[in-house]
């Protein structure tokens, strides 16, 4: 049975009320506080403290400290006045008693659960507020992000139309150079085309009027060189077709390199060709790359080696390298000849092809044309150049 406490003491002025518990030895973590404006309760077993005040007081700002073996409350009257003795004059009835208590508890347990709902409130808003402040710097880092994003296509986009300027300004170049070679070519065979007319308009016979006798008959013989172009005379592109045999001829010299440390097969780029294109066939792509640039060291005028090095390079996704390559080839592959149309239709649908990695597909659509001219009837090619025109149309949709 709890034994109830009889020696606490109490003071009070116009406005508090102090109220001292002696613990009697018994820890503080094992005392249970209950207080109300007008119910006070303190149960440390097998002790135990109750009163019943004598008026109410303001329970929201009233305090209780455990220590130095007591407890002491703090209470502020709701009414400054004093009042004569600490417990209530219907302390002695049950009723009233159990009313109190009754009160007193249910009292506690809306203040617990008032302090819940605050307390999980602010907690909600705590974390709506952590939520939002992490999305909101997501915000930023995505933007940021976007912006370097956009920055550096805005760079590769530069890039890329400078570079295209220049291929431009040089094919404007070698047009206006080939221009001028075929006007003094013309220039030529109509100054030839003069001097035979004026031989053709002598009379072989003025000089046997003079008594000498007439030239006895003879037979010529004539012999035709051999033509490397199978062309018929009237589809004939004469001076194209000697500018490509010299630019072949001139790919096929070799600059002599002095480096003790390779062999005659690998200063020989055709060798080094083969083996770019074995090392290709086996997936080993950056040593394919590393034979082909050692072959163009040797023979940096054969259309091949920058042609076959672009085809590594969109292996392992250097898409502006490959161009560069591809436009290289194209330049070599100048001028367009039967001969050569497989070789540019090879570049042209494979600088169409980083084009369209790097999601131009304008550009790779103009490569893909320009391909289907030299191959109409290459059924993968118009289906790839169709799936370009459709996202093109999509995209400006």
């Amino acid at each position: 049975m709890p034994l109830a406490v009889k020696d606490f003491t109490w003071e009070e002025t116009e406005k508090m009320v102090f109220i001292t518990v002696p613990l009697k030895g018994v820890k503080a973590n094992k005392v249970d506080i209950l207080s109300s404006e007008e119910y006070i309760k303190v149960n440390y077993p097998p002790y135990f403290f109750e009163t019943f005040l004598f008026a109410p007081v303001d329970d929201t700002v009233s305090s209780a400290q455990i220590g130095n073996g007591a407890v002491v409350f703090q209470l502020l009257k709701n009414e400054p006045t004093l009042w004569g003795q600490l417990h209530a004059v219907n302390t002695g009835d049950k009723d009233f008693m159990r009313k109190k208590r009754d009160e007193a508890i249910q009292r506690n347990q809306e203040r617990a659960e008032s302090e819940r709902k605050e307390k999980a409130e602010k907690k909600r808003e705590s974390e709506k507020y952590t939520l939002n402040e992490m999305m909101r710097l997501e915000e930023q880092e995505r933007g940021r992000i976007n912006d370097v994003k956009e920055e550096e296509k805005k760079k590769a986009m530069d890039e890329l139309e400078r570079w295209k300027e220049e291929q431009r300004q040089a094919a404007e170049k070698e047009r206006q150079r080939i221009l001028e070679e075929e006007m003094a070519k013309e220039a030529a065979r109509r100054e030839e085309l003069k001097k035979q007319k004026k031989r053709k308009g002598k009379n072989i016979f003025e000089e046997s009027s003079g008594g000498n006798p007439t030239r006895e008959v003879g037979k010529i013989e004539v012999k035709f060189t051999p033509r490397v172009f199978p062309t018929p005379v009237r589809e004939s592109q004469t001076p194209l077709e000697e500018e490509w045999l010299r630019k072949q001829a001139e790919a096929q010299k070799i600059i002599e390199v002095e480096d003790a440390d390779l062999t005659e097969e690998e200063k020989n780029p055709i060798f080094m060709r083969d083996k770019g294109n074995a090392f290709f066939k086996s997936g080993n792509y950056q040593a394919a790359i590393n034979a082909f640039t050692h072959a163009i060291r040797y023979s940096p005028k054969m259309p091949s080696l920058y042609s076959n090095r672009a085809a590594c390079h969109l292996k392992i996704r250097n898409f502006f390298k490959a161009i560069e390559d591809c436009s290289k080839a194209m330049d070599l592959l100048h001028p367009p000849v039967p001969q050569n149309a497989d070789s540019r239709c090879k570049a042209l649908v494979r600088r169409g092809t980083a084009f369209c990695e790097l999601e131009l597909y304008v550009e790779g659509l103009q490569d893909y044309e320009a391909a289907l001219k030299i191959n109409p009837n290459n059924e993968q090619l118009k289906q790839d150049a169709d799936k370009m025109r459709s996202i093109i149309q999509s995209s400006k949709g």
